[in-house]
């Protein structure tokens, strides 16, 4: 047998205005939502978006070949072929990412001993094609020289972390 209390209770509908108040309460509150083309939230300096191929200063590609991103990468999401220049010195001739199987872990920027490969801040990109998902050589030191200010501004913040 249930006591009267328990009776009276779901009479009253207790529980129905109690979820009511609760509704009530967070009603007249002001909304956190970011309407999202025009407001954007903050992001980190560590946020890991897009992936990018820096330079240095007077225009050469800074990666070396040494193929230790396409080792690490979990996804096995990066192919790399290089040559040696008559200098002595290795430089890819492809350098290819599939941005499908790229699970965005940063241990290719880790892992990287010239700072050539990051992973930038952008978060908004798409591929209307099949085919516009490996991103080749071009593409990423493309998009390296187009964020290279808030690439080195976000490693001059993680300097003394690094």
């Amino acid at each position: 047998m249930r006591p009267l209390s328990d009776y009276l209770r779901s009479f009253f509908l207790v529980e129905l205005l109690r979820g009511m108040r609760l509704t009530g309460r967070h009603f007249i509150n002001r909304s956190i939502t970011l309407e999202f083309p025009e407001e954007r939230a903050p992001k980190s300096p560590r946020f890991r978006g897009h992936l990018a191929l820096r330079r240095y200063p007077n225009g050469e590609e800074r990666c070396i070949a040494c193929k230790l991103c396409e080792v690490v990468c979990p996804a096995q999401a990066i192919t790399i072929e290089s040559h040696q220049r008559e200098d002595g010195t290795r430089r890819t001739t492809r350098y290819e990412v599939d941005m499908f199987k790229c699970i965005y872990c940063g241990f290719c920027e880790e892992s990287c001993p010239v700072d050539s490969i990051v992973l930038t801040r952008l978060d908004t990109y798409h591929a209307e094609q099949s085919s516009e998902r490996v991103l080749d050589k071009q593409k990423l030191l493309h998009m390296g020289d187009q964020y290279e200010s808030q690439i080195a501004a976000d490693r001059a913040v993680e300097a003394p972390y690094r």
